[in-house]
């Protein structure tokens, strides 16, 4: 007899190792999240190629979505931007675009431009997201006057006049502050558990749920099991937002809302209160939680691993990027 669940019952006991004798999987179907008004659907094989694979490769990156609702995410060997059916509408790879760990979007003067912090490369960029074209690299500002050992870029942010925040998450975990041209400003920041000291300033956002708006920074390593703190736009610390997040990545916002992967393998969303109103993908597997090494045929529809970068789109949907192996990105439409 073959027995049958329903998707997520079946994500939930594939995870486990506890799917029943003599049950038969049939081909995936989307999986429900959520809850109340942040309630999603995932779409099985968004983001795949027709033989199955993932389109992007291995990844430890960001998503961002543009005005015309292209979905852009990076991953070790470059920037992949997806229609929203999740067919791959043009790439920009190689060298010099690989292995951004950070991406956000912002029109402008001339068009449509990508930022972004490359850890490995040491260096904050800024491109066209049209063409590709590199029009400004922010390299480690010797006129800090600082002197460090190593400079390795976790985020980047932009405030509404231009001015670029890029986060030194990997290393010193100084907040460096450029102008729109790239001269360097000031920064602010140090290393520790403290109120005010970061422990992995891995992700950051430009917090427009308030007036004036502010830095929403990802504080992921900091004791005890992660925060979220606000900073205003001259580096001041404004208080913690909230804690106890497990390891937050990355925070995007749309209108009171704040999309927060954590890379235990779960996302967050969090209102103007800055209260939890929902948990997606929560893996009940800690073997997954946070590990780069799932393979594709370990993938379960519904769960997330390795949870890294997300964004909205205009109609309330969101795109998911894992930090995985083999290169994992999903959509989970909004349920009106």
């Amino acid at each position: 007899m073959i027995r049958r669940l329903s998707p997520a019952a079946l994500a939930i006991a594939l995870a486990l190792g506890t799917a029943p004798t003599g049950f038969a999987a049939d081909t995936p179907q989307p999986v429900r999240m959520g809850c109340g008004a942040m309630t999603f659907d995932t779409v099985p094989g968004w983001g795949l190629k027709a033989d199955g694979t993932s389109a992007i490769g291995p990844c430890h990156g960001g998503v961002a979505v543009g005005k015309d609702g292209s979905i852009y995410t990076s991953a070790h060997a470059g920037v992949f931007v997806f229609s929203p059916d999740g067919k791959v509408i043009r790439s920009f790879l190689g060298d010099k675009y690989s292995d951004m760990h950070d991406i956000k979007i912002r029109s402008e003067d001339g068009g449509e431009f990508l930022y972004a912090a490359r850890n490995n490369n040491a260096e904050g960029l800024k491109l066209n997201a049209q063409t590709g074209e590199i029009v400004l690299k922010l390299p480690f500002p010797k006129e800090s006057g600082l002197d460090l050992k190593k400079f390795n870029p976790t985020a980047i942010t932009v405030a509404p006049n231009g001015d670029i925040f890029l986060s030194d998450g990997y290393a010193s975990d100084h907040i460096f502050k450029f102008d729109r041209t790239g001269k360097y400003l000031m920064h602010f920041g140090t290393q520790g558990d403290g109120l005010k000291e970061f422990h992995t300033a891995h992700g950051m956002t430009l917090d427009t749920r308030y007036e004036p708006a502010r830095l929403l920074i990802c504080d992921r390593n900091h004791q005890p099991k992660g925060r979220l703190v606000h900073y205003d736009l001259d580096g001041k610390f404004l208080g913690e937002v909230v804690t106890g997040l497990g390891m937050p990545t990355s925070a995007n916002v749309q209108g009171d809302f704040v999309s927060v992967p954590d890379l235990h393998g779960r996302l967050v969303i969090l209102d103007r209160t800055n209260t939890i109103i929902a948990v997606l993908g929560n893996n009940p597997d800690p073997k997954q939680g946070g590990n780069y090494n799932v393979p594709q045929d370990k993938w379960v529809e519904g769960l997330f691993s390795g949870t890294h970068g997300s964004s909205w789109d205009l109609d309330g949907n969101l795109y998911v990027q894992d930090w995985n192996v083999a290169g994992r990105i999903m959509k989970l439409v909004r349920v009106k």
